[in-house]
């Protein structure tokens, strides 16, 4: 079952819907979007993309496919397109535009595009997903086929990716036109002739300019306390806490049942942390049960595992990991290892750093997890995200609903921290298997691989949390977590 939030108080939300309506700064018919991060990164012309970066590229590249408010997949650059039977065949034909250099939009033209996008994502855990695609063909007139390997069922979720926006001469082709007013993006919609739709009369009525800025949590919420923003988008659990507070008084906290990885992930295999027991130990005893209790946040689920339990053909909830063991007694097991350990070494306690993201969340967090640590012998200290670390925080969004996407996130050719060499193989090999079962077998003991190997100390689903006034329209909560800027132009003011 998907993971659903909610904030405590529910009674709260209530309150401010009813009166989220009053404030006049939504007077002169703009949507005022803020998005939390760094205002640098939300420029950034390459396609390692920061989450403002991407809803930035989503809303000015259109891909072959993208997504609407609800994380649904919706025709982009190609306005149709059919699967073959066997699931290796995707041919999309696209709609009757022009790139925004007044060039047509051709097949060959956004084949062109488009190998530029999946080049330059070499290296990356996206390009790890996307490389099933053997072949990209411009066929005739304004027909594209990208041909796979093996079937991956979740490629048009991957091909609507914000990274897999298509560029021509550095620019992409809408939905929306942006224009810089010194750190804000102000985005209009282009008119429907513009992206090779037909006209509709009064088109311009129903639209609305965004205004889009990036800045660090504080600010933003600061911003939407204040009435000089209607939205904020990309809360993660750093600045939660920063949340349930006063900007309750103007608006609701919006939390996604987001699917992706929210734990530890182990940076070096030296000292304690050289042995896979104890690495172990470690995920023995974290509570994850009161992890997040702190934050006020109903039914988030935690987990032991590195693949969401929820996604089909991955092992069922029932098989969590050490559901014969208690808390107390996954911890005993742990204090043995830890007291193995400090005999071998002096008697002195393991102690480890942790990075974090910067924010009184983490260290809301932070303060947990040293708990449970210190429970059975570890101590530990909290470092930033540039510092030397032995564990680090890792808070990803999934792309696909695919166990494929969680294995890849510890690849070892991407030389982020501990890896499986092992693990890696066989989920190469599931790429090359025609038949869903062999696949999902191979992905499955991928994972097993993975988990003996506890390179990852899994906590649960990641938290994301927006604050939407009660009369912003085109936001809905979604499982990926991804709020496209475009819908906020379409909706009520």
């Amino acid at each position: 079952m998907p993971v659903r939030f909610s904030i405590i108080p529910i009674f709260l939300a209530v309150l401010v819907l009813s009166l989220s309506g009053c404030d006049s700064s939504r007077d002169d018919g703009v949507v005022d979007a803020v998005i939390i991060g760094n205002p640098d990164a939300m420029y950034a012309s390459g396609l390692r993309l920061s989450a403002a970066g991407q809803l930035l590229r989503g809303a000015t590249a259109e891909g072959l496919v993208g997504l609407n408010a609800g994380g649904e997949v919706v025709p982009a650059l190609a306005d149709r397109w059919i699967v073959t039977d066997d699931g290796q065949s995707y041919i999309f034909r696209l709609r009757n535009g022009k790139w925004a250099n007044g060039a047509p939009l051709t097949g060959d033209s956004v084949r062109v595009a488009l190998m530029s996008n999946l080049e330059g994502l070499n290296g990356t855990s996206l390009g790890l997903d996307l490389s099933p695609i053997s072949e990209v063909r411009a066929m005739t007139g304004r027909v594209v086929e990208i041909r796979l390997e093996a079937p991956v069922p979740g490629l048009l979720q991957l091909l609507a990716q914000p990274e897999l926006g298509l560029l021509r001469d550095a620019a992409g082709t809408g939905p929306m036109a942006m224009t810089r007013d010194e750190g804000v993006a102000v985005l209009n919609m282009l008119a429907p002739d513009r992206r090779g739709l037909p006209m509709t009369e009064g088109w311009d009525e129903t639209v609305s300019p965004v205004r889009a800025q990036a800045m660090a949590a504080p600010g933003a919420i600061e911003q939407f306390d204040s009435g000089a923003a209607d939205i904020v988008l990309n809360g993660r659990v750093d600045s939660l806490s920063l949340a349930d507070t006063g900007a309750l008084s103007r608006g609701t906290v919006r939390l996604d049942a987001a699917l992706g990885l929210f734990g530890l992930r182990v940076k070096n295999a030296r000292g304690f942390l050289g042995d896979a027991g104890r690495r172990e130990a470690i995920a023995l005893a974290i509570d994850r049960e009161s992890l997040v209790a702190p934050f006020n946040i109903g039914g988030w689920v935690p987990t032991t595992r590195i693949v969401d339990p929820s996604l089909s053909g991955t092992l069922d909830s029932s098989q969590e990991r050490w559901l014969d063991l208690s808390l107390e007694q996954r911890r005993a097991t742990a204090s043995a290892r830890v007291a193995l350990w400090r005999a071998a070494n002096g008697g002195d306690a393991p102690r480890l750093t942790i990075a974090m993201p910067p924010g009184p969340g983490s260290d809301i967090l932070f303060r947990q997890i040293r708990s449970s640590l210190s429970s059975v012998g570890i101590v530990s200290e909290l470092v930033g995200l540039d510092d030397a670390a032995d564990l680090e925080l890792i808070d990803r969004l999934a792309r696909f609903d695919s166990p494929r996407w969680f294995l890849n996130q510890f690849n070892c050719s991407l030389e982020r921290g501990l890896c499986s060499a092992d693990a890696d193989a066989l989920v190469l090999d599931a790429i090359g298997q025609g038949g869903t079962e062999e696949r999902s077998n191979l992905l499955l003991q991928a994972e097993r691989e993975m988990l003996a190997s506890n390179v990852y100390i899994p906590f649960g689903a990641p938290i994301r949390w927006s604050l939407v006034r009660g009369d912003v329209g085109g936001f809905a909560t979604n499982r990926w977590g991804l709020h496209p800027l475009s819908p906020l132009a379409m909706g009520p003011i």
